[in-house]
């Protein structure tokens, strides 16, 4: 190897990003290629072969797809089997008795992903303390196993009563299905997640089992690949949990996945934030099928405990994102009362939008922003694909004639319509848990954040977007700084009154244990560990918890952690929920995560323009309404921009991968490391 070039691919809905990292020169090199959804491996080959380095010079090779995701999505998952304890055969199909929607007598939960048919029981018990008050029943095991084999099941997950306390019978049964039935993939639920919760932990389990043969064929079809063009490099794989893993551990650990398309984009945006001393960011992510919003508060992106996928629970942690069908391919149409919606349907990667010219014929919203004039004709989208805005156009038009309205005055509906589902989708993250957008700056990155981002801070209140660079393919550009992660968790519900530091300490010792272990068969020397530990806290009789941070840090636990949690859970809890009461404090459940600390890319910084202003290289008509059908805006180019440079709105800002549009009274600066800052005129109060 002559090189140690690192490279990211991120596999979205209508594009493949590539990023290549030259370490020792900072040169970052951004690309784009078209998804190949019906031979998934296809994109990823394609986008290394628009990098400069061979493969066999990469060493290190970032990977995100939402492969597991979209099988879940379209429900063509492998054949799954469930196996509980005898008398809770049916844990997994009644689930909670919430119910999420009151009013909406229509109302239908969406299908499950087994049928009764394929769960099953076998005879054993083991208690909340981890004692055993019925041994597994091993003939009745082998039993259930070859059933299964008969039945040809593809997977088959394990999950029995309290085995977050005691796993040995469902280690015990993994190999008995290993010796009667060796053709089916198995997964175990505490392997998964060690906590209580016996619904939520065998829905893990399911959602694990459901993608796991797939995943595993497409990540060994794609390391043989890989290997084929001589790649010897390090291969990880983003996870939910905003951090990365490898691809040994995301072969037998698939659920992990399921949520970590736009982990990238937040991984970036936290690190990006840091470099330009941004702590607080709404981050916007619009690809070309779905827009994905979230949230970094000092620094640090936001957890929750408990994703969920079509209401069902994914018992590991994951970033806080919000995502909605508001993408560059969503596709314009009238519901049953006339009126105009845009997404979630989204014309994907095959055909894509109209003016890709590849047989699509419904007007997205990327024809819409061609139309009015947002994006041009001249420069090609990742330096491959040129827009046609007649084909645009033409997509508009019989829709336009339906609404009785010009074609370029429905493409400005239809932008529109989906500032204001990004607006919604920003609310939701901020105003409706009690944040102020305004508290924020607002980074936007995708294919078409850009071109949405300013509409959607000046409605807000955001006095900031700041645009960095490389933005259409930022979430690539963000798994480059991705850690390998582990997450381990133990149950432990106790009154903080009663709480015996010394156990707690044991408990965290033995996670650190098995943490070390698994970073240094990854490679991870144990100067590049780093140990979180924190712990989940609640009022006695709540459902909720919040998450606080141990005492003692990446040491151990110090002395005096009741007092000390106490104090962080009443401010939290304050924070958070408005309030704290009189009630007896208890914890739940104690969390360690181990990183294994990648060395991390730096940015170079931009030169600075000798003499003069950046002068514009032309001018781009651009449709504001029927008052205002060809406004002129200043025509740049990113790439000629230079640290310091300043450009007053109404401007368009066209780069390699993405558009960034600014208007009348907007003003951007670029920073110094290529971040394009805008400062927001008039932003709503």
């Amino acid at each position: 190897m002559t090189s140690n070039s690192r490279v990211a691919i991120d596999v979205g809905g209508t594009f493949t990003d590539v990023v290549e990292l030259n370490p020792a020169t900072g040169e970052i090199r951004f690309g784009k290629v078209p998804t190949t959804p019906s031979q998934p491996t296809a994109g990823v080959l394609d986008a290394f072969g628009t990098t400069e380095a061979p493969m066999a010079e990469v060493s290190m090779f970032t990977h995100g797809t939402t492969l597991g995701l979209n099988a879940l999505l379209t429900r063509t998952g492998a054949r799954t089997a469930v196996i509980g304890t005898a008398g809770f055969r049916d844990v997994y199909l009644l689930g909670r008795t919430d119910r999420r929607t009151n009013y909406d007598i229509t109302y239908k939960k969406p299908p499950s992903l087994v049928e009764r048919y394929d769960t099953f029981e076998v005879p054993e018990r083991s208690l909340f303390d981890g004692s055993v008050h019925r041994p597994l029943d091993e003939e009745a095991a082998r039993t259930v196993a070859a059933t299964i084999a008969e039945r040809g099941y593809d997977s088959v997950a394990v999950a029995f009563l309290h085995s977050y306390a005691n796993p040995a019978h469902e280690s015990r049964m993994r190999e008995i299905l290993a010796e009667v039935a060796p053709d089916v993939v198995v997964t175990v639920s505490h392997e998964l997640s060690r906590e209580y919760r016996e619904y939520e932990r065998t829905s893990t389990a399911v959602l694990d089992a459901y993608v796991k043969p797939i995943v595993r064929r497409y990540l060994s079809r794609l390391e043989d690949e890989l290997a084929e063009g001589g790649f010897e490099g390090r291969f990880l794989m983003t996870r939910s949990g905003g951090g990365a893993m490898t691809a040994s551990s995301a072969r037998e650990q698939p659920v992990s996945l399921i949520l970590s398309g736009p982990a990238g984009g937040v991984i970036g945006a936290t690190a990006f934030g840091e470099l330009i001393g941004q702590p607080n960011l709404i981050t916007i992510d619009m690809g070309g099928t779905s827009l994905d919003a979230s949230l970094v508060i000092d620094g640090e992106p936001v957890l929750h405990q408990g994703a969920e996928f079509e209401n069902l629970p994914i018992n590991t942690p994951s970033l806080y994102i919000h995502t909605i069908g508001a993408g560059g391919g969503s596709i314009a149409w009238l519901d049953d009362a006339g009126a105009l919606q845009v997404g979630p349907q989204s014309a994907g990667a095959d055909p894509g939008p109209a003016s890709y010219g590849r047989g699509g014929t419904q007007p997205t919203f990327t024809d819409a922003a061609l139309a009015v004039g947002y994006m041009g004709t001249t420069a090609a989208l990742g330096g491959r694909l040129s827009l046609d805005d007649r084909l645009a156009v033409g997509a508009l038009e019989p829709l336009a004639e339906k609404l009785e309205m010009t074609p370029l005055g429905l493409a400005r509906g239809m932008i529109r319509i989906s500032t204001t589902k990004i607006m919604g989708a920003v609310r939701a993250i901020t105003v409706e848990v009690g944040r102020d957008p305004k508290d924020f700056a607002l980074l936007s990155f995708g294919g078409g954040g850009g071109l949405v981002a300013v509409d959607v801070a000046h409605e807000l209140g955001i006095p900031t977007v700041i645009v960095p660079p490389g933005q259409g393919a930022f979430s690539a550009f963000g798994m480059l700084f991705a850690d390998v992660q582990h997450d381990f968790a133990r149950t432990a519900v106790t009154p903080l009154a009663e709480l015996d530091t010394p156990a707690v300490a044991a408990s965290y010792d033995e996670m650190a244990a098995e943490a070390s272990a698994a970073l240094a068969a990854e490679g991870f020397a144990p100067d590049k560990q780093v140990l979180t530990r924190s712990v989940d806290v609640r009022y006695a009789g709540q459902e909720h918890t919040v998450t606080v941070p141990v005492p003692g840090g990446a040491t151990g636990v110090a002395a005096g952690l009741a007092a000390v949690v106490e104090r962080e859970f009443t401010e939290l809890h304050e924070r958070q929920y408005g309030h704290v009461m009189e009630d007896p404090i208890e914890i739940t459940t104690l969390r360690l995560r181990a990183s294994g600390q990648v060395d991390k890319p730096t940015l170079p910084k931009l030169g600075v323009r000798e003499s003069g202003p950046a002068e514009p290289e032309g001018h781009r008509d651009v449709y504001v309404s029927a008052d205002q059908p060809a406004v002129p805006y200043a025509l740049y180019t990113r790439e000629e921009l230079l640290a310091g440079d300043e450009i007053a709105g109404p401007a368009v800002i066209h780069e390699h991968t993405a558009t960034t549009v600014i208007h009348a009274g907007d003003q951007l600066r670029v920073g110094a490391h290529g971040e394009m800052v805008i400062t927001v005129q008039g932003a709503a109060s």
